[in-house]
């Protein structure tokens, strides 16, 4: 198993203005399988974009860049990571088991956890401020004696790549490429830093939900969340998409590389041909400037495709 940055659940084993977005379609509503699974769904056109960043605040490992015109055909994506209740819907109607269920455990962070299941729980020696809780999994997201009961409109998480694309196949959908993401996440603006422009707290707003404070020790929640927030608590980008930087990391269909890309197609890049881990984008509330500021719409992470984590999601495209 794998390691991935480590705002990441690790593995099993000077301001510029605001640049004008691009007018799209509205979003539209998507039917799923079951009617309570339903979510909205913006249609994009596509088209010619600047992708990846050269970025001083970027990891070289990580291959952000170089920058290079890519190009996507028209394709939608969800307006919002799929929540709590869309994953319910999905496991009631298909007594779906999530690899978190099947292994017994997923990571959390250790200041969720109560001191008996912290102990009980194993600790990356690299990132010990994970924990492999025991128990842990979508419905229990703290482990034992936690639930999503107040967490409907949360993003799910402890889904491993795996688990997004039984869900996508259940409502007929995929996970969207590396490049499709970016693109929708960029909201019409080029070359931003993240997707509402290049200042992190415009006017002292905050944008996203990412760790305040000292990490890993302390998450002054000035954001107004300490861990996952509802899919729609900050105002969406230029294409009407919530929460694309923080929150949640989100799977992509892609193969991981550091530098595939370089060589690699410009027109509907879908990663490589295989590979060992599986591309996260968008960073989480985990992720602090200090340590892993990888909410910058630019920024790039991975994970085998079983690990799961208390602050990994997804959100659908077709």
């Amino acid at each position: 198993m794998g390691m991935g940055g480590a705002c990441c659940a690790p593995g099993r084993g000077p301001a510029e203005p605001e640049r004008e977005p691009v007018a799209v379609a509205a979003p539209v509503r998507v039917a799923l399988t079951d009617g309570a699974g339903a979510g909205e769904m913006v249609a994009l056109p596509g088209g010619a974009f600047l992708m990846g960043a050269d970025d001083e605040a970027g990891f070289p490992a990580d291959g952000e860049g170089p920058v290079r015109e890519v190009r996507v055909a028209a394709f939608e994506i969800d307006v919002h990571a799929v929540t709590n209740r869309r994953f319910a819907a999905f496991v009631e109607a298909t007594g779906y088991v999530t690899d978190a269920e099947r292994f017994g455990w997923s990571f959390v962070y250790a200041g969720f956890l109560p001191a008996e299941l912290r102990r009980r729980s194993r600790r990356p020696e690299v990132t010990p401020w994970w924990c492999g809780a025991p128990g842990a999994d979508w419905r229990r997201p703290e482990g034992p004696g936690s639930s999503v009961e107040d967490r409907w409109d949360h993003p799910v998480v402890h889904v491993s790549w795996a688990d997004a694309a039984a869900f996508c196949d259940w409502a007929g959908l995929r996970l969207p490429t590396e490049a499709e993401w970016e693109y929708a996440a960029r909201g019409g603006l080029v070359g931003a830093r993240y997707p509402w422009g290049d200042e992190l707290t415009p006017g002292g707003e905050h944008r996203c939900n990412i760790w305040q404070g000292r990490f890993p020790f302390k998450n002054t929640g000035e954001d107004g969340y300490l861990g996952t927030a509802p899919v729609d608590a900050y105002e969406p980008n230029g294409y009407g998409l919530y929460s694309v930087s923080g929150n949640v990391w989100e799977w992509c269909a892609d193969w991981f590389s550091p530098d595939w890309h370089v060589t690699g197609p410009r027109r509907d890049p879908a990663g490589p041909p295989e590979g060992e881990a599986r591309v996260m984008r968008g960073g989480s509330y985990m992720c602090h400037e200090s340590y892993c500021n990888r909410y910058r719409v630019a920024a790039r992470s991975s994970n085998t495709p079983d690990s799961s984590g208390g602050n990994i999601g997804f959100r659908c495209a077709r």
